[in-house]
């Protein structure tokens, strides 16, 4: 739990909060097939946990198509980025700005240096070539990338992840990429065909985003380094994912069709919402996932809060400044209910 400290993230909906546009989540909320797991696994609480997750990580090894032992599974995406960071323990490492904060907060525990590219509003925040020349004299001992980027919600060019992965395996730099929100995306490369070849990837999934089961808190990194996983896993408690958990994972990848039936949703919708925004003079990241950064009036966090409607604060984004926001993408009446929200803000 946060102690007497700031929460840094979205998904705060504990105080009168009606909807909540805040935290990236799928949009069709948990599946039935998942609370049908929890319920079934009930009886079991009197038990501990599996500590191997052994179910649940063969499950995760058919659905991703790589052995058991590229396989470890996480109390939530959050424990496998500070487990990660402990483990490799960078002197320097290298982000690019904006990111996900947490990056740059774990590598922070560890003493380590963080260099940052920073992605410019007038190329969409889009990582282009000329990234490479700058990957290639940095002098630093890991890379962190998020495809699709959080907040901007850009895909990164297949041609120029390859590249990344070259100058990596030459210059012998852990490569951290977090394809939490890959599955909900405009189709970007999956990096996990890789991992076989690139010793030095370790990539970063979760259920949270695309399962809708941020409150279980599961995840899981896959990685051909076993050395690295043994070591994320002494840095992590005994029994850390929980058999509610471990229940809700292998049921959620056994549902293929809901996936689907996000995405439609968010190709459906995300067009509509990026054009109602626009519309109120926002300047707005044309977006390829289920989020939506956008540019606005500063203190319109607070206005639409006290109209019961949370979206995310960016300011606190390395990059980003007061008056930049981030609202997920969700089912259309939910979408309506946000510009009506924001419709009314700008008639006071």
């Amino acid at each position: 739990m946060l102690y007497q400290t700031e929460n840094r993230h979205g998904g705060d909906i504990y105080g009168g909060i009606a909807l909540d546009f805040s935290a990236n989540v799928s949009p069709l909320g948990t599946p039935r097939s998942v609370t049908d797991a929890i319920e079934r696994a009930l009886p079991e609480l009197y038990r501990y946990p599996d500590p191997y997750c052994r179910t649940l990580v063969q499950t995760i090894s058919e659905y991703e198509g790589v052995p058991k032992n590229f396989v470890l599974c996480g109390n939530g995406a959050s424990e496998l980025i500070y487990a990660y960071c402990g483990a490799v323990r960078p002197k320097r490492a290298m982000e690019l700005a904006p990111t996900f904060s947490e990056y740059s907060l774990a590598l922070r525990r560890t003493g380590c240096e963080v260099v940052r590219f920073a992605l410019k509003q007038e190329e969409n925040f889009d990582l282009r070539e000329n990234f490479l020349p700058f990957l290639a004299r940095e002098k630093i001992d890991a890379l962190f990338l998020c495809n699709p980027n959080n907040p901007t919600g850009r895909l990164i060019a297949d041609d120029l992840l390859e590249e990344i992965l070259r100058i990596c395996r030459e210059k012998n730099i852990a490569l951290f990429v977090d394809e939490c929100f890959l599955s909900l995306s405009d189709g970007g490369v999956d990096l996990t065909p890789s991992l076989s070849d690139f010793p030095q990837l370790f990539i970063l999934k979760a259920f949270t985003k695309s399962f809708g089961m941020a409150g279980l808190r599961l995840g899981y990194g896959l990685s051909a380094d076993e050395a690295l996983l043994r070591k994320m896993s002494a840095a992590v408690p005994p029994w850390n994912v929980s058999t509610l958990a471990q229940a809700a994972g292998v049921a959620a990848l056994g549902d293929a069709e809901l996936l689907e039936r996000n995405r439609a949703i968010i190709r459906a919708e995300r067009p509509w919402l990026e054009e109602k925004l626009r519309k109120f003079g926002f300047w707005v990241c044309p977006s390829q996932v289920n989020y939506i950064l956008f540019r606005g009036d500063v203190g319109f966090t607070e206005q639409l809060r006290a109209r019961g409607v949370a979206i995310r604060d960016c300011a606190n984004f390395e990059g980003l400044t007061s008056g930049w926001y981030r609202v997920a993408v969700r089912r259309h009446k939910e979408n309506e209910q946000l510009i009506a929200a924001i419709r009314s803000v700008g008639k006071e």
